[in-house]
This record gives C-alpha cells, sequence and structure tokens, in this order.
C-alpha cells in the first residue's frame, strides 16, 4: 500500500493553519499591493489560472477558454490542497486569478479565509444550490459521485449503504483507495453529516473487516471487473470511461448508487471561484461563465464523463439524473476540513 505522500500531509495542515491567519488579516489590504502603475501592467497581463484539475484531462478545455475570453491564459497545475494551502500563504499578492479546483473543500477553504470574490447571482443560478457555495464564493462546474462497484457475476444485489461494508458478509471483499482525495473528500462528507465519533466508529469497523487497499480508484475498479474483488468504493465516471473503451455489455463490474442520504452517496464538485484583489475582474468572469457554458458542460459529460451542471446539457452516458440520487443535504464547503479527516485515517491504519 501506497502511504499518503507528505506533500499532501503538508499542504492539509498549511490550509488548517493558514485559515485563521488568512481570515484574521481580513481582505482590506489594498496598501500591500503594488502601485496603479504595477496593476495596469497586470490588468494587461495573463489570466492566472491555479488549476487543481489534471493537466492531460483539462488542457485542452482551458485552451478553448483562452480563445472564448480574449485574454491569454497561464495555468499552474498542482493538487488541489497543495494549490489552495499556496494561495492561502500568497494572500493578497498572489499573481493568481481564478482558482480551479478538483474539489470543494480545497475552494472551501479559501472562501472561509475570506480569499474569493462574491460571483455574480447571475452565475450562480445556473447551478443548483447544493453544488455552490451558500454565501456565492465559489461555484460547482462538474460533478462526480461516490458509488459501490460491484461485480455482477459474484453479486446478486449490491449494498446500499457505505455502513453495510462493515457486515460479516463483505469481509475481505471490498476495495478501496484511502489516499485518494475523493476517498477522503468522502469521509469529511460523513464526519459533516454524522459526527467525528460515528464517523471514526465507522472507520475502525471497516478497517476490521480487512477491505483491500489499492492506490487508485482506476484500480479499485479493475480489481471489481476481474473479480479479485466483489465491491469498491469509487466515483462513478471510472466505470463510465470504462465502459466507453471497452464497452458496457463487457464489463463484469456495475454500479449501485447509494440510498438517500448515505453518506456513500456524496455527490462532490470541481468547481471555481476567483480571488479578491484581481486585476483580470471583467477576464475572470468571462472564464467562469465559459466554464458553466454549453461548450465547457459538453466536454465535462462527453470527455472527462462527469455530471454536467449548467447550461441543460445532458450526458451521452445516459447517467442516472442528479436529482434522482440520493444525495445527501450537505453544504460542500464545509469539506475543507480535510487535516481532520487525514488524522482520522492515520489512527485507524488506513494511512
Amino acid at each position: 500500500m501506497r502511504r499518503a505522500t507528505s506533500r499532501r500531509i503538508s499542504a492539509l495542515a498549511a490550509v488548517a493553519l493558514l485559515v485563521p491567519l488568512a481570515a484574521a488579516c481580513g481582505s482590506d489590504d489594498k496598501g500591500a499591493k503594488d502601485s496603479g502603475t504595477a496593476a495596469e501592467e497586470k490588468a494587461t497581463g495573463p489570466l492566472v489560472i491555479y488549476s487543481g484539475r489534471n493537466e492531460e484531462l483539462i488542457a485542452p478545455l482551458l485552451e478553448k477558454l483562452e480563445k472564448a475570453t480574449g485574454t491569454k491564459v497561464e495555468v499552474r497545475y498542482g493538487d488541489s490542497a497543495e494549490l489552495a494551502a499556496q494561495l492561502l500563504e500568497e494572500g493578497d499578492k498572489t499573481k493568481a486569478d481564478i482558482f480551479f479546483s478538483q474539489d470543494a473543500g480545497a475552494l472551501g477553504a479559501l472562501a472561509k479565509a475570506g480569499r474569493l470574490d462574491a460571483l455574480p447571482q447571475g452565475t450562480l443560478d445556473q447551478v443548483d444550490k447544493e453544488y455552490r457555495a451558500e454565501d456565492g464564493s465559489w461555484v460547482g462546474v462538474s460533478g462526480r459521485a461516490r458509488v459501490i462497484a460491484y461485480n455482477s457475476d459474484k453479486v446478486a444485489k449490491a449494498p446500499e449503504s457505505v455502513k453495510d461494508l462493515t457486515k460479516p458478509e463483505w469481509k475481505g471483499k471490498v476495495g478501496y483507495a484511502p489516499t485518494n482525495a475523493s476517498f477522503q473528500a468522502f469521509v469529511t462528507g460523513m464526519r459533516v453529516l454524522e459526527g467525528d465519533d460515528a464517523t471514526r466508529t465507522w472507520l475502525k469497523d471497516f478497517k476490521a473487516n480487512e477491505p483491500q487497499v489499492y492506490e487508485k480508484n482506476g484500480a479499485v475498479l479493475t480489481a471489481v471487473n476481474d473479480g479479485k474483488a466483489e465491491l469498491g468504493l469509487i466515483n462513478h465516471y471510472y466505470w463510465y470511461e470504462k465502459a466507453a473503451e471497452e464497452g458496457a455489455d463487457k464489463l463484469k463490474a456495475a454500479l449501485s448508487f447509494p440510498k438517500k442520504g448515505d453518506p456513500g452517496a456524496l455527490v462532490n464538485v470541481a468547481g471555481a471561484g476567483v480571488l479578491k484583489g484581481n486585476d483580470q475582474k471583467a477576464a475572470a468572469q468571462k472564464a467562469v461563465d465559459f466554464l458553466l457554458a454549453e461548450e465547457a458542460q459538453t466536454y465535462f459529460a462527453d470527455e472527462t464523463h462527469e455530471y454536467p451542471l449548467a447550461a441543460g446539457v445532458t450526458s451521452k452516458d445516459e447517467l442516472p439524473k442528479l436529482d434522482t440520487l440520493g444525495v445527501p443535504e450537505i453544504d460542500l464547503s464545509k469539506l475543507e476540513s480535510l487535516e481532520v479527516t487525514l488524522e482520522m485515517l492515520r489512527e485507524a491504519g488506513m494511512v
């Protein structure tokens, strides 16, 4: 098993430490910014995006964004948690205009520290309220549902709740990727929904049931498809990617969407926020609106196999509709408390 990287642990710790410091400093520190001449140079310079999304996956879309905004775009890629920590450290002196995060938790950390500008209501209204910040500081642009994958040859009926995975009949039969950010976000969601004590108990019982450890979600799905694991905890799009490549009729793996309100039914989002103090307000707003427009939403639906969240776009994958899923009621910004989750996973011997 691969241990959680020290870089990610450090990033999560940095976020936890820097959020209160950034919030205490406030955003009314124009004196810290360069002179008017420097601001004018920045305004005519490139639109700088810090992207927690994978370059290979998202670079073609950001090239289209450059054309759509009419502004040269520079992108810094990295882990979302690491980039959030960097942005908090840079504060008002950052060169970044937009944070494009892989998950809502990193956006929530910046929002909590007061580092994001409020987006226009017209932009926010393009997305259901469940998938945007309550304070309007960020908006989700694509969604991914947590699911239970199961081998259809070996499992007649998959569990409807992650809580069932601690039962004796599933001992040693469940695959998961504890160092993966999506699993850690799911655990954070359980903490928000049910509290730390209940989550700690579930982790202890789940670990005691001897789940199989994998490095990535894709490896979990492969194990389920090959019959090496009967069940697996993944995001939905891994199955749809594999189905597109190999043919759905050739897969032994199938998906179960957990029941309504279950922690395992979390739908997390990739989203965008505009950094406070940026000098590219018009271009930054155009960029966010582009990510919510039909071209980008179709890209998320067809190329990344995620849920498009705006523009009325539907997926060619024939995904279950979002409003039919059992998504628990949760403020996704609260997924920012990842360091507490990581500490729980360490206590449980999972990372």
